[in-house]
């Protein structure tokens, strides 16, 4: 996996979340700022516009731009986030301009404890959290009993996808839709829903 890899996972990250974003802010509307989708979008289109103007050399470079760029862009807490996620993400990547799927695993993995120490977030608070580490979990089990990458990955944002519907019966304990206290049952959490969106375009380029 190359830069070209990552940079096609970003466009069709964006290319889902334009889609989505509607969608997303409805999700936020019942427990947030209703604004998630709208910010999200904002953030890749973003990106996207700063990679056409110049695609950095390596998938780490590549990463830290999208961070970097997230962090700047996107409001809310969602910016933070996926920002620190992606940074997190580059540095474990170096210089190397060929990622293999463990590596990959890794990152993903680094992302997620960036995610969880910038949120102080565990599985089960009803966050984006629920959606990212199963999807890391799976993907490593996959891995390690020889699948291939378009499988791993696939399974990886079947996992996503679980987790964050998986959120709905839960009680906020994090961020905004916690001071609902009981209220936030019933509802999907949008951080995972998009969290799941960015993990099906992952592997969507990687059976591409």
């Amino acid at each position: 996996m190359d830069t070209a890899f990552f940079t096609a996972w970003i466009e069709e990250s964006a290319r889902r979340v334009a889609a989505e974003k509607d969608w997303l802010t409805g999700l936020d509307a019942a427990i947030g700022d209703a604004d998630h989708g709208t910010n999200l979008d904002r953030g890749f289109t973003a990106v996207v516009q700063t990679l056409a103007a110049k695609e950095p050399d390596t998938p780490a470079a590549l990463l830290n731009l999208v961070g970097v760029t997230l962090i700047r862009k996107v409001g809310g807490a969602s910016g933070p986030l996926y920002g620190t996620a992606f940074r997190e993400m580059s540095k474990t990547l170096g210089d190397d301009a060929e990622v293999s799927p463990a590596g990959l695993c890794d990152a993903l993995d680094a992302g997620l404890a960036g995610v969880q120490k910038l949120g102080s977030a565990a599985e089960g608070d009803k966050t984006m959290v629920d959606a990212l580490a199963p999807a890391v979990r799976e993907l490593r089990r996959a891995l390690q009993e020889g699948a291939e990458p378009r499988e791993a990955t696939g399974a990886a944002a079947s996992a996503a996808r679980a987790g964050a519907k998986a959120t709905i019966p839960m009680q906020a304990r994090r961020g905004r839709a916690s001071y609902l206290g009981e209220r936030s049952v019933g509802h999907e959490d949008p951080g995972a829903a998009s969290a799941a969106i960015i993990l099906t375009a992952l592997a969507t380029v990687a059976a591409r």
